[in-house]
């Protein structure tokens, strides 16, 4: 045989086998994708299915139940003070000693800050020297014009000169006068340099320091008074036209995990345009554990709602949907998917839809 036969017939088998091979594999791709399909698996008859009907035996069972409740509605606000005062200098001087600090409980006269008074005290001193040589000028004035007077009557004395005397005289109780305005107004600049307390209260700012100046008008501490502390909030205005001065409510402070009865102070007789909302104050019950800038809430009552609730142990979950099963009056249970609200009373549940008052629910046990 040559050595052409042998290569020819080498070739055919190799075309055979490959045939053979992509042969193999598309069957076993249809195969693959027949299971996939299904084809090799049971097919559901067309048509209505009746779903499994379950009985109620022996199961607990609560009742869907329609109640009247009063409720709130809540506002945010923020504790302030309502007598808060600012203390500062009404003179131009360096502070020499800031006696208070912040938190500290002072009454009214207390000494709070001293200022330099060297310049204030040589300025009284010099208000002093001036007054006693106005009076020494008033003395000697006073003198020539007793002897003047006594001359005039002596006819040894012109007019003019009873004249000149008498007004010397009247120059020099003037400038005394004036002296001792002078010395009054020293002596109160130089009170100014010692700086009390003008009421009770709590320092809550302490806004400088010794050395700083203390230009008049600038706040050097801020106090306020502990008793007038009011909560402060912004209360939309179908709420807000029903809480009038005088009006008794609850005040929630959530740092002190505390309530507190207050009582509306004031209601600004003006609405905020932008969130139609009307500033109500209410005055707090004077506590020492109560800080001005704390947060609070505001209890208003807003009337009463009737609606459904059931046992909240009847319950059930699936992901985020919740259901309960529901005894019909045949006795079989229904599965029915419902909408929850409130949680009111303890142990029960607000239920929005999904059942009727009087309906029997399973209770299932708490696991």
């Amino acid at each position: 045989m040559s050595k052409s036969v042998l290569h020819a017939g080498s070739k055919a088998a190799m075309i055979v086998w490959r045939g053979a091979s992509i042969l193999g594999a598309l069957c076993v791709l249809g195969l693959i994708i027949a299971w996939l399909s299904g084809a090799f698996t049971t097919k559901v008859s067309p048509g209505q299915t009746e779903p499994a009907v379950r009985q109620h035996a022996d199961e607990p069972v609560g009742r869907v139940e329609e109640v009247t409740k009063d409720y709130v509605e809540e506002a945010l606000g923020t504790l302030r003070a309502a007598e808060r005062t600012a203390v500062s200098s009404k003179i131009l001087a360096r502070i020499d000693k800031i006696l208070v600090d912040a938190d500290d409980e002072v009454t009214t006269g207390q000494l709070l800050i001293q200022l330099q008074p060297d310049e204030l005290e040589a300025r009284l001193n010099q208000a002093r020297e001036t007054l006693t040589a106005a009076q020494a000028r008033q003395e000697e004035a006073r003198t020539a014009f007793t002897r003047i007077e006594r001359l005039k009557e002596q006819n040894a004395a012109t007019q003019a000169q009873y004249d000149a005397a008498r007004a010397q005289v009247d120059v020099t109780e003037a400038d005394v006068r004036r002296a001792e305005q002078a010395l009054a107004e020293a002596t109160t600049m130089l009170s100014y340099t010692q700086i009390a307390a003008p009421k009770d209260g709590r320092i809550v700012d302490r806004l400088a320091e010794p050395g700083d100046i203390a230009v008049p008008g600038q706040p050097l501490l801020t106090l306020y008074d502990p008793q007038s502390l009011r909560l402060e909030v912004p209360v939309r205005e179908d709420l807000a036209l029903k809480l009038t001065p005088g009006t008794r409510v609850t005040v929630a402070i959530d740092a002190l995990d505390r309530e507190l009865e207050g009582t509306v102070d004031l209601r600004v007789p003006q609405a905020q345009a932008a969130s139609r909302s009307f500033l109500i104050k209410v005055a707090l019950p004077a506590t020492d554990d109560l800080f001005e800038g704390m947060f609070g809430r505001l209890k208003i009552p807003a009337g009463s709602r009737r609606h459904l609730c059931l046992p909240e142990s009847a319950l059930r979950e699936i992901g985020q949907l919740e259901f309960v099963d529901v005894v019909e009056p045949d006795g079989t249970i229904t599965r029915r998917f419902v909408k929850t609200g409130r949680r009111g009373l303890p142990g029960k549940v607000e239920v929005l839809s999904g059942v009727e008052a009087g309906e029997q629910v399973v209770i299932h046990h708490q696991e």
